[in-house]
């Protein structure tokens, strides 16, 4: 039910902040065209580091699996060519872009999507009534499932994919919106939360 593609992105990482030499140990890219996922990139990363334990514990992701996946310097080019100059989403979205851009600096590389639409905020915008936004939390409240476990990009990203596209139908069936496109989604997404149900029916009245 979006009328441009849009990337979905999900990271696993080694912790939270780059700056603090934290970095990614998989990844998920589906790309969303016509309320559909049409294609994806996903791999686990080599980029040298230790697995701290409780990020074992975490995500099941283990020393071994990145010590032998594809090298960051191989994966992260594929990513951004993946990516292109569509639209970018993530739940959490300035998270997992801090981590992309640090990651394609550290190879003198620039990511070139053409917006950022975060699927947390808009959720928090058009589902106020919720009590919590988590990614599990917000899925079992809109009745979708995980198909395999959490905290694995894949199953990550589909969930969130699932989540935006449930966004689109809501605002053409909420307010008769004949199109979702992305800067429909970054304008809410800029919005005080108050404000979101009287610019959505001023929009889609235009």
């Amino acid at each position: 039910m979006l009328d441009q593609p849009i990337v979905m992105l999900d990271f696993e990482t080694t912790g939270l902040s780059p700056q603090q030499g934290d970095r990614i140990t998989e990844v998920a890219a589906l790309r969303i065209v016509g309320g559909e996922i049409v294609d994806r990139y996903v791999s686990l990363v080599n980029c040298g580091v230790r697995i701290p334990s409780f990020i074992t514990g975490l995500t099941g992701i283990t020393q071994a699996m990145v010590d032998n996946a594809p090298p960051v310097d191989e994966v992260v080019p594929q990513l951004l060519d993946f990516i292109g100059t569509d639209a970018l989403s993530a739940h959490n979205a300035s998270f997992d872009e801090k981590f992309l851009r640090a990651e394609a600096g550290q190879l003198d590389l620039t990511p070139r999507h053409a917006s950022l639409v975060c699927s947390l905020k808009l959720s928090r915008r058009v589902f106020p009534e919720l009590s919590s936004y988590k990614l599990g939390d917000l899925s079992r409240s809109l009745g979708i499932r995980f198909r395999s476990a959490a905290h694995r990009a894949e199953a990550d990203a589909e969930v969130t994919a699932q989540v935006l596209i449930h966004i689109g139908q809501h605002l053409r069936k909420t307010y008769g919106f004949a199109q979702v496109d992305t800067e429909l989604l970054v304008s809410v997404n800029k919005l005080a939360a108050a404000k979101v149900p009287q610019f959505l029916k001023k929009r889609s009245e235009q």
